[in-house]
């Protein structure tokens, strides 16, 4: 079941890389610019653009959910990475606006926790 939406997935970041890597060419950079977010969101469009013309058996969706349920964390864990790096070289004022935000996350978190319950 998992092997079903690989190309899929594979195709849309491919796509989204050279998007990513040709908008920051664009932009006089040599980096990629949001080339994995960009994937995520082909995936989810063409997903839903397949589901609309129903194309998509049952087991490629699955498959597609599972890699996009294992796909984002690692994205999200890289971005963080980078963004540590980032604030570190940044100096104390970068470091101290990511303690400060992740502190009011923390801080919120209870709060955000009662709005769901009835």
């Amino acid at each position: 079941m998992t092997i079903y939406g690989t190309a899929l997935l594979s195709a849309c970041l491919i796509c989204g890389l050279f998007i990513g890597k040709s908008l920051g060419r664009l932009c006089g950079l040599q980096v990629d610019l949001g080339g994995v977010g960009i994937a995520m969101v082909l995936l989810m469009v063409v997903t839903g653009w397949l589901k609309k013309k129903q194309l998509l058996n049952s087991k490629t969706e699955a498959g597609i959910t599972y890699w996009s349920a294992i796909y984002i964390p690692i994205v999200v864990a890289m971005a963080a990475g980078l963004n540590v790096r980032g604030a570190i070289r940044g100096g104390p004022a970068a470091l101290l606006a990511g303690v400060l935000a992740v502190a009011a996350c923390f801080a919120l978190v209870p709060v955000i926790s009662r709005w769901g319950k009835p």
